[in-house]
């Protein structure tokens, strides 16, 4: 075949056109499944904080270094500012497994409590407080801040706490995951269902707490505020002479951040059931017609303690396991621990990590003995709550080198 120069000329543009595309593809990594233009694999999960190492919940442990925390009111924290027991909302990568333990990435950590006010009565033997006019129960996985050195029995009438946990909508009570002392609290609150509607006298009840929106804006009250509607409420700290708390704000109080994720799992209370595959948990939307239930035979009803595994779409969880959790199940599973010893106390044989104090009694050992415990060596801790709440009991310690 006889080729002209500019035949000639006209191939090798072409040639090497070709292989300067093929570059560029090889290089955004076209093809394959690491490919720039796959959307990123998100994740979400909620629940209680149970470790650090960075931070632990629902048995995933979440690399908090790159992401973005933020309280109640969106008001950027670090992440120092998590504690055991809070709840938690987190957005994620990917969850990956990685020596039988599931790993992600955190981008962004929201952590809400429910409750700010003032103790209106203590029942020790019954484990239950009144708080701000709610029922709250205090379970054996109820954290105490350690500032509340004996758990529920530190806690007296007009201690000002609040409240980490979970609202039964159909009874009204808070199960606490977490309590902590706010003396110097400059608002109470509440997230909590609006009953005894009256909006003539612009008032509202959420359990025993009578609540006065008078003073507030048209534009700062929820269009379809009705009894029955979730609300977040901040009150003044003094209520009115009629013994209503003064609303500085009123709100929806919805699930956040429920956006399409590829990977949901959420541990809660159901908050309601249509059927027995399509119920609500902490008021995010469930749709469990192809789930693995366990046990077996699961019928879920308000007021159960449930984890829910699967993906988020348009709002809704679409589940593929359902599992009932109880109150010995968390006991059982415990805390989880890492980081450096501080505050060793040989005679007392604790120790304080990531702020928790720690008993090491009777703790079996690894990759290590009891002599080898220092200030500054980090470790490995897993145990169980004491039974005031306040510290953890050390089930074994492992030292990380």
């Amino acid at each position: 075949m006889n080729l002209c120069v500019k035949d000639v000329s006209r191939l090798l543009r072409l040639l090497a056109a070709l292989l300067f595309a093929a570059v560029l593809v090889d290089g955004c990594g076209g093809g394959g499944s690491g490919s720039s233009s796959d959307p990123a694999k998100s994740s979400f999960t909620a629940g209680p904080i149970t470790g650090f190492g960075s931070v632990i919940v629902n048995g995933i442990r979440f690399d908090v270094s790159s992401a973005s925390v933020a309280d109640d009111e969106e008001e950027v924290q670090n992440d120092r500012s998590l504690k055991l027991g809070m709840q938690v909302e987190v957005e994620a990568g990917e969850i990956s497994a990685n020596g039988g333990r599931s790993h992600g990435e955190a981008r962004a950590i929201h952590f809400r409590s429910v409750i700010i006010g003032p103790v209106m009565a203590v029942d020790s033997t019954a484990k239950s407080l009144v708080v701000l006019g709610q029922p709250v129960d205090v379970t054996p996985t109820t954290v105490f801040d350690n500032r509340l050195p004996g758990g529920i029995d530190s806690i007296v009438v007009d201690d000002v706490v609040e409240v980490f946990g979970m609202l039964d909508k159909n009874t009204g009570r808070y199960t606490a995951t977490r309590i902590e002392p706010k003396a110097n609290a400059q608002f109470f609150k509440l997230r909590g269902v609006v009953s005894n509607l009256d909006t003539s006298a612009r008032t509202f009840q959420i359990g025993g707490a009578a609540i006065s929106y008078a003073n507030l804006p048209a534009n700062q009250i929820p269009g379809d505020l009705a009894n029955g509607l979730l609300v977040y409420v901040k009150v003044q700290t003094v209520p009115d002479q009629s013994g209503a708390w003064v609303a500085t704000k009123l709100k929806d109080a919805p699930p956040r951040h429920m956006k399409d994720h590829d990977e949901v799992e959420i541990k809660g209370l159901v908050t309601s059931v249509t059927s027995s595959t399509q119920f609500s948990v902490n008021g995010i939307p469930v749709d469990a017609s192809n789930a693995r239930f366990e046990p077996t035979g699961l019928s879920v009803a308000v007021g159960d303690q449930v984890e829910v595994e699967g993906a988020a779409n348009n709002g809704i969880i679409i589940a593929t396991k359902v599992s009932i959790e109880s109150e010995e199940d968390d006991r059982i599973n415990g805390f989880e621990l890492h980081g450096a010893i501080e505050s060793l106390d040989t005679s007392s044989m604790t120790f304080v990590l990531r702020g928790v104090t720690v008993s090491y009694s009777g703790a079996v050992f690894s990759r290590g003995t009891q002599s080898d415990l220092a200030n500054g060596s980090q470790v490995e801790v897993k145990g169980t709550l004491s039974v005031d709440g306040t510290t953890v009991q050390a089930t074994s310690i492992s030292f990380e080198h």
